[in-house]
């Protein structure tokens, strides 16, 4: 499968990754390196305050492991009142401004082909997103080779990426119900929050934000081990700007937020 998916980059000759130091846009840099060679590629790493620091960090590691040129584009989708309304197609407008600008520098640097990470599972949550990839024709090889998350992980350890297993991350919108605001300040706050989570050792977390509520999402296998940590959590939530601390007892999933509109269209 790993060979199929090389012999159809192959054709391409140059191409840029939306490169966001996933296991997904991870393994199809390694896969178009591979196919391609180091020069005819260059990994984009949009950069904005939706973008955790510690995530940028690994990033340019794992970029810099691999042999990749790195560029980092700064994007403005923050500053974009509609995204900032933060409808539930807020991540159309993300996209929007992310993949403009990568399109925009592939094709100052004589790059027509533009690759994002959607593995075949991707479709299956609420991506407005993807509308934005369609209308500037981003090309997505794992989608249409169908490579599942676990195909990504099987292959991708295969070929040595350290982060195989990775678990999937979100940008810090995701963190956001619809409706509320979205700010570079809000967004620094979530960040702050998560990053006192990693630092107390939880590997796998979502703080969601409630205005002076903090609602924490760890995998089922964690929620005992919140409770014994509470005095800490709750210490470091407040230090981060929130009153309440709470612990959603169903657990970390991925897309939550999106409940909510699940439950309307009932």
């Amino acid at each position: 499968m790993i060979q199929k998916l090389k012999e159809h980059l192959q054709p391409l000759g140059r191409v840029a990754v939306a490169y966001s130091g996933g296991v997904d846009s991870t393994l199809v840099l390694k896969a178009s390196i591979d196919a391609l060679g180091a020069e005819h590629v260059i990994a984009l790493l949009a950069v904005s305050p939706s973008l955790p620091q510690s995530e940028k960090d690994e990033a340019i590691a794992l970029a810099q492991r691999l042999g990749a040129r790195l560029e980092m584009l700064t994007t403005e989708e923050v500053s974009d009142p509609d995204y900032q309304k933060n409808a539930p197609n807020r991540c159309y407008f993300c996209k929007d401004h992310v993949y403009r600008a990568l399109r925009l520098f592939a094709e100052k640097n004589g790059i027509m082909h533009v690759l994002d990470g959607m593995n075949a599972e991707d479709t299956l949550d609420v991506r407005p997103g993807r509308a934005a990839a369609r209308e500037l024709q981003i090309l997505s090889p794992l989608h249409e080779l169908g490579f599942s998350k676990q195909d990504v992980r099987y292959f991708a350890k295969a070929l040595g990426l350290p982060n195989w297993d990775k678990p999937a991350a979100a940008c810090l919108a995701s963190r956001v119900p619809y409706g509320t605001s979205v700010t570079a300040k809000l967004l620094s706050q979530i960040e702050r929050a998560e990053a006192a989570l990693f630092d107390l050792g939880f590997r796998e977390l979502r703080v969601r934000h409630h205005g002076d509520v903090a609602r924490i999402e760890v995998p089922d296998a964690d929620l005992p081990r919140v409770l014994e940590e509470r005095e800490a959590i709750t210490k470091a939530l407040r230090a981060a700007g929130y009153t309440y601390v709470t612990l959603d007892l169903l657990g970390l999933r991925s897309g939550s937020m999106n409940e909510v509109l699940q439950a309307r269209a009932v």
